[in-house]
């Protein structure tokens, strides 16, 4: 991906003001050969501890912008520096092929693999052209066709979420949205190779829902998953979508709220600041996941595998 320049979001502001300063004092030091080791230091340590501060007491709404931030990266980004040789299939066979959708097989460590996600854009013009990471029936009938072809080989499929949700224009119920991704669920709760899904963004609705039905679900520490988003939740119970912040607190959308709920298996750690700042090391923290998923579930059996799948889903939720 080319370098493209980090607009902060509004509460990464006064980092980035503390780093511009930084930047400054360096090039002033270096041009007039001038000492400034002590006061550039004392200004990093400074951010340091402002960014641990701002990054230990974000709010759900805060976590939400650092999931949604337009470099923060997609499948296309991951598969570049975790796997190899990676063959792209398209199309559903059906109608068409969509972008919003990637999918193929590649090899993870030597390893056959079968790799599916959503992808947005890191840009208008490539947001326009995935559909903003919103996937029409046509991406969910791909997914479906490689998961099948995985099982037919036996290659542990592993899934990468990040959508808004599933598109809802007219085209895309007509061609059967609805029926496309209750299929993926019925398909993949019966999945009989090892299924990892990995929420790296947002995980929107029956949109994300629709390629995360698996074995292990694991969310990255700045990605959300929800029913609805903050925003349509706010314009729906308070008519209002400026309430977007208290519906992001009701919704208990972030990791560590789903993790207490035992609607995930496990939190992936980000670098510092977010993924979108260092798309190296958020690889490869996902990198040791997918390591210690393939060695827990290489030892196990179809039986097995489906065993636990049907009995982890059973038992989400909870009757006071």
């Amino acid at each position: 991906m080319a370098e493209k320049k980090k607009i902060p979001l509004e509460f990464e502001k006064p980092i980035t003001e503390l780093y511009d300063k930084i930047a400054e004092l360096e090039t002033l030091s270096r041009e007039q050969n001038i000492d400034m080791t002590s006061e550039i230091n004392a200004m990093k340590n400074r951010a340091l501890e402002l960014e641990t501060k701002i990054f230990q007491n974000l709010l759900p709404m805060q976590i939400v912008q650092i999931s949604r931030h337009q470099l923060r990266p997609g499948t296309l980004d991951y598969i570049q520096l975790l796997f190899t040789d990676f063959v792209e299939l398209k199309g559903d066979r059906v109608f068409a092929d969509d972008p919003a959708i990637i999918g193929g097989f590649a090899f993870y460590q030597g390893q056959n693999v079968a790799v599916i996600g959503h992808q947005k854009g890191h840009d208008t013009k490539e947001n326009i052209r995935r559909n903003f990471g919103m996937p029409n029936p046509e991406g969910y009938r791909k997914a479906l066709r490689i998961m099948r072809l995985a099982a037919k080989f036996g290659f542990p499929v592993i899934t990468l979420v990040d959508t808004p949700g599933a598109y809802p224009g007219l085209g895309a119920e007509e061609r059967g949205q609805a029926e496309a991704i209750a299929r993926n669920l019925q398909e993949m709760s019966r999945l009989p190779v090892p299924a990892l899904s990995i929420v790296t963004g947002e995980g929107g609705s029956g949109g994300a829902l629709g390629i995360a039905v698996a074995d292990k679900v694991l969310m990255l520490e700045y990605a959300v998953y929800s029913v609805i988003s903050p925003e349509a939740c706010g314009s729906i119970l308070w008519r209002d979508a400026a309430q977007s912040e208290a519906a992001a607190q009701a919704l208990k959308l972030t990791a560590p709220d789903l993790l207490k709920l035992k609607l995930i298996d496990g939190i992936i750690p980000e670098p510092r600041g977010g993924a979108h700042n260092n798309h190296e090391t958020a690889a490869q923290n996902i990198g040791q996941a997918i390591d210690v998923f393939l060695r827990e579930y290489s030892r196990q059996n179809t039986d097995e595998i489906l065993a636990k799948r049907y009995n982890k889903f059973r038992n989400m939720g909870f009757f006071k």
